[in-house]
């Protein structure tokens, strides 16, 4: 064995020594009464999801895809044996800004004229909790204004006519104005009789030169893909875009970039997230329509049959969009992900909210409807 590799296993062995003797351990946490609309920490990952059940979920739960054939380069080596649970920082809200491109700066805040350094190098701060900044490859709008479009979680909606000048708008009137990640859910905006009468109508869904619409999607992957922070990044995500599109297709469930049907499957390419050493980092929002759903014993899908007898799969999003149970209920969180583990990650964890793996690839999250978090 070369000497750094000892090195650096002596390292991950006393982290993780270090891990276990901290408060994150479920052993010595102290219980105590939780208030009504007071997150808690979830110390195990067990009481944050679920973990797949080969006596519930079948034996397909235990076994990678075999009909996989993407495979990652031979020198892609990642850490497999640091802890990934319990130790991601918390956030409040995400801001995924539109760009058009799949790699950035170094840091996305260093680019000039972006919306990402309007943001983060602005006077206007979040007053609601750590907002996560990523850069995405959501189209950019052809406008006139030269303005983009974002994506806020958890609220799920698309904000347009974004520009640089009015992010301090974009942060008033809908960041600090929405859910965040420990909102009960559902969220409700207090908001003072006056203030309505003057606007005319909820800031929630409008402010000068802003206009939000619901994000069509139930569900969202995003694949960190910044091979300006670690190759290893920019390798994985494409390769683990095609491998999950092909496991998304016949369910009915994929959507491009340019597919706003109501339902499906959302996959974003976004900026580094940190963890890079633990590629390939996926973070799934899921609504709380589909939590529901999958707490029913439903996967989301409904099987009917068409003029030749033959069983197809239909996306039936249109009822959940249409009650306004739009936000995000969960983000869960995923590391050290492969091609092979694609099919299982949609069929249990996308679609179900169960995680596969949870010793080695979950890194956090959290639960709305639960009112739990991994931080």
């Amino acid at each position: 064995m070369h000497p750094k590799d000892s090195a650096y296993k002596m390292t991950a062995t006393l982290k993780n020594f270090y891990y276990k003797l901290t408060p994150t351990s479920s052993s010595i946490s102290v219980p105590k009464l939780k208030k009504p609309g007071e997150f808690t920490k979830a110390p195990t990952s067990d009481a944050l999801f679920p973990t797949t059940d080969p006596t519930v979920d079948g034996d397909d739960c235990l076994h990678d895809c075999s009909s996989c054939t993407i495979k990652y380069p031979s020198k892609f080596v990642i850490d497999e044996t640091e802890e990934l649970y319990g130790h991601v920082k918390g956030w409040s809200t995400h801001l995924i800004v539109g760009t058009g491109k799949t790699d950035w700066v170094r840091d996305v805040a260093d680019e000039k004229g972006s919306i990402m350094e309007a943001v983060d190098k602005g006077d206007v701060k979040p007053d609601n909790g750590k907002l996560m900044l990523s850069a995405s490859n959501i189209p950019i709008p052809d406008h006139s204004d030269h303005s983009t479009t974002v994506l806020l979680l958890p609220s799920f909606q698309f904000i347009d006519h974004v520009t640089p000048a009015n992010t301090p708008d974009l942060i008033k009137n809908f960041v600090n104005k929405g859910p965040t990640n420990t909102s009960s859910f559902p969220f409700v905006q207090e908001q003072s009789v006056d203030e309505s009468a003057e606007s005319g109508i909820p800031p929630t869904l409008s402010a000068p030169a802003l206009t939000a619409r619901p994000c069509p999607h139930k569900y969202l992957i995003l694949l960190c893909s910044q091979k300006t922070r670690d190759a290893r990044c920019g390798q994985s995500a494409p390769l683990l875009r095609r491998e999950l599109e092909r496991h998304l297709r016949p369910l009915g469930l994929y959507r491009d970039l340019h597919d706003e049907r109501p339902g499906g499957v959302g996959i974003y390419f976004i900026s580094h997230v940190g963890g890079h050493k633990f590629s390939a980092n996926v973070m799934i929002y899921r609504k709380a329509s589909a939590v529901k759903e999958a707490e029913g014993g439903g996967d989301g899908q409904s099987k009917t049959e068409d003029s030749n007898n033959q069983q197809v799969m239909l996306d039936v999003n249109k009822a959940q969009e249409e009650e306004g149970n739009g936000e995000a209920a969960q983000c869960i969180w995923l590391a050290r992900i492969r091609p092979e583990d694609c099919e299982n990650v949609i069929r249990y964890t996308v679609l179900q909210g169960k995680v596969v793996k949870p010793g080695s690839q979950l890194r956090g999250g959290f639960d709305r409807c639960k009112e739990v978090v991994s931080w």
